[in-house]
C-alpha cells in the first residue's frame, strides 16, 4: 500500500490497514496518456491461493510483487506466487506476462535480512524484472 500511495500521490504514509483497494490513475509516459488500474492487495490476503486470487490474476495485465527486505517470509513466498501467476496467465496464451519483483524498505538497511543479490537472482531465475526501493524515501 505504501508504494501504491507513493506512486499515486508522491506522499509517504507509514501505517495502513489490512484492506484491498482498486485505484485508477492517469499518467503521461513517452507522450502517451496511460490509464493505470491498480488492485492493491495486502500480503495477508494473498497468503492462500483460491478463487479470489485467481480473479485478481485474470483481471490484471501485469504484476508488481512487493516484499520487505526486512522480512524473509515475504520474500520466500514469491516463487510460488510467480509460478501460480504464470500458470494462470501464460497457460491461456503464448505471451509472457510482465512481472516485476520489488524489494521495499531499502532505507531500513540496518534491518535487512534479504540481500539485494538474492532479489536479483530470484528475478533472474524466474524471468522477472527487479528493483529495490524505499517507499519512505
Amino acid at each position: 500500500a505504501a508504494l501504491t500511495v507513493r506512486f499515486l500521490t508522491r506522499r509517504f504514509i507509514g501505517e495502513y490497514g489490512d484492506m484491498e483497494f482498486i485505484y485508477s490513475h492517469n499518467l503521461t509516459v513517452d507522450g502517451r496518456e496511460i490509464l493505470f488500474h491498480i488492485w492493491d492487495v495486502p500480503s495477508s490476503q494473498v497468503r492462500e491461493e483460491g478463487s479470489s486470487e485467481e480473479k485478481r490474476i485474470q483481471w490484471a495485465d501485469s504484476f508488481v510483487l512487493v516484499y520487505s527486505i526486512c522480512d524473509r517470509a515475504s520474500f520466500n513466498i514469491l516463487p510460488l506466487k510467480i509460478q501460480f501467476i504464470k500458470a494462470a496467465k501464460e497457460g491461456q496464451s503464448q505471451e509472457k506476462v510482465p512481472i516485476v519483483i520489488v524489494g521495499n524498505k531499502r532505507d531500513l538497511h540496518h534491518q535487512r535480512v534479504v540481500s539485494s543479490e538474492e532479489g536479483r537472482l530470484l528475478a533472474l531465475s524466474l524471468d522477472c524484472g527487479f528493483y529495490e526501493v524505499s517507499a519512505a524515501e
